[in-house]
């Protein structure tokens, strides 16, 4: 009975670990959303919701830490918690990647932005947002395999990064005017490049969970 229990525990975790995710994945879409529309109310929202994706954070690592501390769990139960806490943190830093761009746009506030520039961030947005949500997934399946696989599209959020950076090179190098504006804007992709980076992290402890393996995971 107490078996069952922990187990009922262990996947209350789970659950809360995904609605942590939501949170996270919808930060992004709506900073991005702010970005597109120059919506500087909207930026000010979702920079202060980040706020409760920083306590939810918190909330879940206090609840691992008592089940580690009370529980007797065994050794695949602590990677399991011990993965949950490191995959929460990731998730935090995603939000913060969001925030930060919340930050830009109350920056650039009314500024024209190309929106070529606009849609390419956006691609960027979605890859790394896809790549998450199918981390999330092999995560609850406990699916290395998977987890594995995920980090090999890093490299496509690399070439959006790497080619809208040199757009902005030139940009800045044609028309001195634009050089402000066009670093606000690689800082924008800069976090979206990083949110990449924050999913193979969490892959990385799933690949732990199931295998008791820790190390880097192949991204090219």
């Amino acid at each position: 009975m107490a078996r069952e229990t922990f187990e009922r525990q262990l996947q209350m975790m789970v659950d809360q670990v995904l609605v942590l995710g939501s949170m996270v994945e919808q930060s992004v879409l709506a900073a991005l959303d702010a970005l597109k529309r120059r919506d500087l109310v909207a930026a000010r929202s979702i920079y202060e919701q980040d706020i409760k994706i920083n306590k939810k954070r918190y909330s879940i690592e206090s609840e691992c830490v008592t089940l580690i501390a009370t529980q007797q769990p065994m050794a695949r139960d602590v990677r399991f918690l011990a993965a949950i806490i490191e995959i929460i943190t990731e998730l935090e830093r995603i939000g913060d990647y969001a925030k930060g761009i919340c930050k830009i746009t109350l920056l650039l506030s009314e500024e024209e932005i190309d929106p070529v520039l606009i849609n390419e961030l956006q691609q960027m947005a979605n890859l790394g947002l896809d790549m998450l949500r199918r981390a999330l997934d092999a995560f609850v399946a406990g699916d290395a395999a998977i987890a594995r696989q995920i980090p090999l599209e890093d490299s496509k959020v690399d070439q959006f990064y790497n080619r809208l950076y040199h757009k902005l090179m030139d940009q800045m190098t044609a028309d001195i005017t634009t050089i402000d504006r066009a670093n606000h804007i690689m800082w924008a992709a800069h976090n979206l490049e990083r949110m990449a980076d924050r999913v193979t992290n969490i892959c990385e402890r799933i690949v732990y969970v199931a295998t008791g393996e820790m190390k880097e995971l192949d991204t090219t």
